[in-house]
């Protein structure tokens, strides 16, 4: 019998449990569903403005995103946690769109919550897998940038597989950047830092913004978030990469 949350969505018209069921092909996935406590706040929140702001990733269409965005250029951020950052920098720039994908009720629940109370009607929460989207529910070259914040490191060698950025979703996601677009990365685990700068700099599709070939200075559009600000504070380093998607 499969787990009660696939079955039972705790809100009806909010995200589902298990957008892509009829999806599901035998692949590496690079996250897993994190089932913790929605608050009662984060939950109004769902029920309230999924509706309008959320959608889930079901792969049954191809989302027009100049409707969806009231024509912005729309940047697609995997990954966003409990969506502080993410609230930012839609506050910090409402000229762009952000199409923001993740599996964290909490999170998604959280972020929407902070849209609503600062008026950012540029952000769009997804649910679901971030690979479903790209490959089934996003034109060719529609995005303005691809963002990957502090990705799970996955730090066991057996484990570096389920590592999202691979050559395989870097040629994936170069189809849906415009040509010139960024993929932005940042993270705090150093190994998976050199695999990534490694894997960048080996694809076609893709060219480093540094002249020297290598990390990027934080840009002052990314916030420093509270999960960085911990790290930063046990020694670690935090490493972004910023590599634009070629004219080929």
């Amino acid at each position: 019998m499969p787990p009660k949350w696939r079955t039972e969505p705790r809100f009806p018209d909010g995200p589902s449990p298990d957008p892509a069921g009829s999806h599901h092909e035998r692949r590496i996935r690079s996250f897993q569903p994190r089932r913790s406590r929605v608050t009662t706040g984060q939950g109004e929140a769902l029920k309230r403005l999924w509706g309008t702001w959320g959608l889930d990733i079901d792969g049954h269409r191809v989302l027009d995103l100049e409707e969806l965005f009231d024509g912005l250029p729309v940047v697609l951020e995997i990954g966003f946690g409990m969506g502080e950052a993410t609230a930012q920098m839609a506050a910090d720039d409402p000229g762009t769109g952000i199409l923001a994908a993740d599996v964290h009720t909490p999170g998604q629940g959280n972020l929407l919550a902070l849209a609503e109370r600062g008026g950012m009607t540029n952000v769009r929460v997804a649910n679901g897998d971030a690979i479903i989207l790209l490959r089934e529910m996003l034109p060719p070259d529609s995005l303005a940038g691809i963002r990957v914040y502090f990705p799970d490191p996955w730090p066991k060698a057996r484990h570096h597989k389920r590592r999202l950025i691979q050559p395989d979703f870097l040629t994936l996601a170069a189809t849906r950047l415009a040509p010139g677009a960024v993929l932005h990365c940042a993270t705090d685990w150093e190994p998976y830092a050199e695999q990534m700068l490694e894997v960048l700099t080996a694809h076609q599709d893709f060219e480093n913004t540094q002249p020297d070939g290598g990390f990027s200075p934080r840009p002052a559009f990314r916030p420093l978030t509270r999960f960085e600000g911990q790290g930063l504070d046990k020694g670690h380093l935090v490493h972004d990469l910023l590599f634009r998607r070629t004219e080929n």
